[in-house]
C-alpha cells in the first residue's frame, strides 16, 4: 500500500475519534478563546477535523507528485471525504449548531452525484471531481471548522462568518450538483 492510500486510510480512522470527542459527554472542562467559551472536547474534535481535512490535500499531493494514483485510491479518497464531512454535518445538526435544511441539501447532492457516478462507472465512464466541486468541499470544510470553534475569532463582533460560509457552501453545492448532471446528462440518457 502506497503513502497516499495510507494517508487516506488515516482520514477514515480519524472519523470515529473525531466523533467521540464531539459527541460523547466528557468532563474535560472549557477553554476561552477570544472571549468565546468552548468545551475542551469540542476543541479537540475541531483539531482532529482540521488534521483529517488536511489529509485530503496531502494524499492527493503525494498521489500526483509520486505518480501513486491507484483504483483503490480513486475509490477510497472521495468516500473518505464524504464520510468525514457527512459525519461532521450530521453531528452539528444533532448539536443544534447548524440548520438541518442546509445539511439535507448538501447530503441530497452527495447522494445524487454518487448515483450518477455509479451509473457512469457501470458504463465504463469515470466522472472526475470538477473545479466547482473542489471549491464546494473547501467551503463545507471551512464552515464546519468555524462551527466547531464557535465562529472564533469572527464571533467577537457578532460577525456571522460561519453562517455566511455555510450559505456559500450550500449555493456551491447546488451549482456543483447542477454542473455534474448537466455535463454528464448523456450518461443518464444512454442508460434509459
Amino acid at each position: 500500500m502506497n503513502i497516499a492510500n495510507k494517508i487516506t486510510i488515516s482520514r477514515v480512522i480519524l472519523i470515529p475519534i473525531f466523533l467521540i470527542f464531539l459527541l460523547v459527554p466528557m468532563s474535560l472542562g472549557t477553554i476561552t478563546i477570544g472571549g468565546a467559551e468552548i468545551s475542551v472536547s469540542q476543541f479537540i474534535a475541531g483539531i482532529i477535523f482540521i488534521v483529517a481535512s488536511c489529509t485530503d490535500w496531502l494524499d492527493g499531493y503525494y498521489a500526483r507528485k509520486l505518480n501513486l494514483v491507484t483504483n483503490f485510491g480513486k475509490f477510497l479518497d472521495p468516500l473518505a471525504d464524504k464520510l468525514l464531512v457527512t459525519s461532521a454535518f450530521v453531528s452539528l445538526v444533532g448539536l443544534d449548531l447548524i440548520p438541518s435544511w442546509m445539511v439535507i441539501i448538501i447530503l441530497a447532492r452527495e447522494f445524487a452525484v454518487t448515483g450518477l457516478r455509479l451509473v457512469a462507472a457501470g458504463e465504463g465512464d469515470v466522472i472526475a471531481a470538477s473545479g466547482v466541486a473542489k471549491w464546494k468541499t473547501l467551503f463545507q470544510m471551512v464552515g464546519i471548522i468555524l462551527y466547531l470553534f464557535n465562529n472564533v475569532p469572527f464571533g467577537w463582533g457578532g460577525f456571522p462568518l460561519a453562517q455566511i460560509i455555510m450559505w456559500v457552501a450550500v449555493i456551491m453545492t447546488i451549482i456543483s450538483g447542477w454542473d455534474y448532471f448537466y455535463k454528464n446528462r448523456e450518461v443518464l440518457l444512454r442508460s434509459k
